[in-house]
């Protein structure tokens, strides 16, 4: 069972797609934190952002691991633990620039169909293009939205300190590029089911989520 969760920053992905993924049984797959974690090795390595070809000729050199437990998913780069130094706001800012490049999506992309191909009990792979792009064939496709608004209140709530009103605009100023980026672009497959949580609490998302992914199992 392969479960593609995709939408914008603020939708709830990760937190949903953790929690079906505990409550199912399934492996999980945060591919955001995969070209956070590339864009934190171009910025640690002096590569620099604002020139494509230097960022496609590296886009090979960094060793990537994504550990699949949603209980306590990890990620390395060259062996070393990134999962906080990905978080930051310079890579942030950085890394729609970084992923867009089609070298750096290529490689990743082939990077999230191997770990989709082996996990054995199934997975939940969230991310931008995971429907239209990385897994077509995926079992079940869902597509998160929620307003500028909810999403900004959300993620400056996990930014702690952070202004709902920068926020917003930087989430706006990400949507814009990664909808209009020419490789894979965020978009919603023909075939996604698509769920606004805008007036939805988490609990429920993940209710609504766990639903579809049985309903799926069961042939319905």
């Amino acid at each position: 069972m392969i479960v593609a969760i995709d939408g914008p920053a603020g939708t709830g992905k990760s937190s949903t797609s953790k929690a079906v993924a505990a409550q199912l049984g399934l492996s999980y797959l945060d591919t955001g934190a995969q070209y956070r974690a590339i864009t934190w090795w171009m910025v640690s390595n002096g590569i620099d952002i604002d020139d494509p070809s230097a960022i496609a000729a590296a886009a090979g050199k960094p060793e990537i691991v994504s550990g699949t437990d949603p209980e306590g998913p990890t990620i390395t780069v060259d062996g070393v633990d990134v999962a906080a130094p990905i978080r930051t706001q310079e890579v942030s800012s950085k890394v729609s620039a970084v992923s867009a490049v089609p070298e750096v999506r290529s490689r990743i992309t082939e990077l999230q169909r191997s770990i989709a191909a082996s996990a054995e009990r199934g997975i939940v792979v969230e991310g931008r293009d995971i429907g239209t792009t990385v897994l077509p064939d995926a079992d079940l496709k869902i597509f998160l939205t929620a307003s500028p608004e909810a999403r900004a209140a959300r993620r400056s709530g996990e930014l702690k300190g952070s202004d709902v009103h920068s926020t917003r605009e930087a989430l706006i100023k990400r949507d814009a590029a990664d909808s209009s980026r020419k490789t894979s672009p965020l978009a919603k497959a023909d075939d996604a089911v698509e769920v606004d949580t805008t007036e939805l609490t988490l609990a429920q998302v993940i209710e609504c989520v766990v639903t579809l992914v049985e309903e799926k199992r069961a042939g319905k």
